[in-house]
């Protein structure tokens, strides 16, 4: 992910600021958007086969006196997106499929996963919960594509913010403190609605700075719809843990 870092400091031009009206740049957008669209509707199908065929689910998941967990198996793919993101932000000179074998590696594995979001929560609710956060993430990334706001400080904040989200996620696995729970989902649902509009104006100004170049542009739309998937994903489960109906 070296050619598409998160972090990396931007500008936006004054002759670019209003770049709405680019056919080129809506090209590219929705790439990254059906992109993401197949990317969740793939891991809605795992996420469903994991969490309902028995074979694979008793295989992935634990339920211990009401309550659901991951078995071995299970928490080795729970983590397992979190390595692949790491040893590819360090990989130099990504090749187009190298790019796409990351992102569908990254979907299906988050897929298979969230199969024990359907032993915990309501089908009711987890539709619900996904048709409301379709419809903020939807809102936000307007908000990243149309404003003439750079992001870039904002976005760094938020990054940071994660990191030091995730940390807070690993401690609580062993406090398992409900009020620190609290906490760690208000403050993961703000941290990534911003992401979401931040990832996409950075998207915008990618667009511009490759130039034209299709291997380039072909690494970005996978690496982009990455990141605006994980901010999707990661606003629905915390929106279902703080409204969300349990079984």
């Amino acid at each position: 992910m070296s050619d598409f870092n998160r972090g990396a400091a931007r500008t936006i031009p004054a002759d670019r600021a209003d770049m709405s009206v680019d056919a080129g740049l809506r090209s590219f957008m929705l790439g990254v958007y059906n992109k993401v669209a197949v990317g969740l509707l793939v891991s809605a199908g795992l996420a469903y086969l994991t969490g309902s065929f028995a074979p694979v689910r008793d295989l992935m998941f634990t339920v211990a006196n009401g309550r659901v967990g991951y078995s071995i198996l299970g928490m080795v793919v729970a983590f397992a997106p979190l390595a692949v993101i790491l040893f590819s932000s360090f990989t130099k000179n990504v090749t187009p499929k190298a790019a796409g074998i990351t992102y569908w590696a990254i979907v299906s594995l988050i897929g298979a996963s969230m199969g024990v979001l359907v032993l915990r929560y309501t089908g009711a609710s987890i539709a619900s919960t996904f048709l409301l956060t379709a419809t903020a993430f939807g809102a936000l990334s307007l908000v990243g594509y149309t404003t003439k706001k750079n992001l870039t400080g904002f976005g760094s904040f938020l990054i940071m913010g994660a990191w030091g989200l995730i940390g807070a996620m690993l401690i609580n696995m062993f406090l398992q403190n409900s009020v620190m729970a609290l906490l760690i989902n208000v403050i993961g649902l703000l941290i990534f609605a911003g992401l979401t509009a931040y990832d996409t104006q950075r998207l915008k100004m990618t667009y511009y700075e490759l130039g034209g170049n299709e291997s380039a542009m072909s690494v970005a739309t996978n690496f982009g719809a990455l990141q605006l998937y994980l901010d999707f994903i990661n606003m629905f489960q915390f929106l279902l843990a703080l409204f969300g109906s349990r079984r």
